[in-house]
């Protein structure tokens, strides 16, 4: 009998050391596995960005419905929108929501709130009408884009 309880107390202070480690094994890694997270929707926010650059950019030059196409850059999304001028009642705008906890964080395009950051690509070139830097953050990572005098997008 004395067998018995002997091998109930080990059995209870094992389980103890499991738990105790478990615990220490997941406070270690729900960080990480936030962090992982937080930085593909990073990524993901980035690809969307340059996307849409690139869609508007291509509308352009195919000079579909015989326009120029832009996009406009607000903190959690971006609006393809047709001609030179932003207009928030066309019922052609394309809005790309960014997904949180991403959002565009600082736009250098020459944009003052007198001057919305906006840009469109020329029908004959694709070049556009401002080049800048637009940056994406998340609390932790940050990447910045570069819209190119000939109109292409890249991230540094």
């Amino acid at each position: 009998m004395e067998t018995n309880r002997h091998k109930k107390g080990i059995t209870a202070i094992e389980l103890l050391v499991v738990i105790a480690v478990l615990g220490v094994i997941f406070s270690i890694a729900i960080p990480q596995f936030s962090k992982i997270r937080e930085n593909q929707v990073l990524k993901s926010a980035v690809g969307d960005i340059i996307s849409s650059l690139n869609k508007a950019r291509s509308q352009t030059l195919a000079s579909i419905n015989s326009s120029s196409y832009g996009v406009r850059f607000q903190s959690g999304k971006v609006i393809i929108f047709k001609g030179t001028a932003f207009s928030p009642s066309t019922s052609g705008n394309e809005t790309i929501d960014i997904i949180t906890p991403a959002s565009i964080t600082n736009v250098v395009l020459g944009c003052t709130p007198s001057i919305p950051c906006d840009i469109y690509f020329n029908r004959l070139s694709g070049t556009p009408s401002k080049t800048g830097t637009i940056t994406i953050s998340t609390s932790s990572f940050s990447k910045v884009i570069t819209i190119s005098a000939t109109g292409s997008a890249s991230m540094n």
